[in-house]
């Protein structure tokens, strides 16, 4: 929820109350999404106390949805269910659109005119897997950087370049972070050995650069969280 600004929280309260007799129920998430960044995986879960069965729920709530927020696979939770605390992991795409000018499909991806090194990326992104401290790819504010990254696949396909990024848990804006520092290793500038002295100097990449947020999209959150697991921020913007 944001203050006098349409979020997709937002939209969902709002169309979750129209169907409890105006009463607003809060909506959580299994983490955040920073205003231009998509979600296709969200997992949400909220109270309600209406007559309408899971099955005649979800049609009810989309009917009520903008068109740009859509709702899949409603089911009942266990009580006390926080898709926070459940998730054993997520994962990001970054999309970029490495062709020539294409506005449609550089409405959910970053266009990048010049060739990029595909195989170059990759190698530089498997320098980020494992246990780290992460401060090279945080924000400033952020007092716990230390993250695991189970894996970042960079492929082509065609002119689209995608990153997929898994982990437990993300530092706010680490995954654009991430993506920025990629680009310049495809793109010539940068290589893999200084994407590891970055990491190691634990101090912002790259001046902190970041990604544009419309090529981001939340792809999926797999639940099921070992009791020990630790907690994080969960989100990327």
């Amino acid at each position: 929820m944001q203050p006098g600004r349409r979020t997709v929280q937002g939209e969902l309260e709002s169309a979750l109350a129209a169907l409890s007799d105006g009463v607003r129920q809060a909506v959580d998430g299994a983490g955040r999404t920073d205003a231009g960044v998509h979600a296709l995986g969200q997992v949400i879960a909220f109270t309600y106390t209406g007559r309408l069965t899971p099955a005649e729920l979800e049609p009810a709530l989309n009917g009520r949805l903008p068109p740009d927020v859509a709702i899949r696979d409603v089911r009942r939770a266990p009580d006390g269910f926080q898709p926070r605390r459940a998730a054993r992991y997520r994962e990001y795409r970054y999309t970029v659109w490495n062709g020539p000018r294409s506005p449609l499909r550089e409405r959910t991806a970053l266009g990048v005119r010049n060739p990029l090194d595909v195989a170059a990326m990759a190698r530089a992104g498997q320098v980020l897997e494992g246990r780290h401290d992460f401060t090279a790819f945080a924000a400033a504010t952020d007092k716990s950087p230390v993250r695991t990254v189970h894996a970042v696949r960079v492929r082509r396909q065609g002119s689209f370049v995608t990153i997929d990024v898994r982990a437990e848990s993300f530092l706010r804006g680490m995954v654009r972070r991430i993506v920025a520092v990629l680009l310049e290793v495809g793109r010539g500038t940068m290589n893999e050995l200084e994407v590891r002295e970055a990491l190691a100097a634990r101090r912002p990449a790259r001046n902190g650069a970041s990604a544009p947020a419309k090529g981001l999209c939340l792809r999926r959150v797999v639940l099921g969280r070992r009791p020990e697991a630790t907690n994080g921020t969960d989100g990327d913007d």
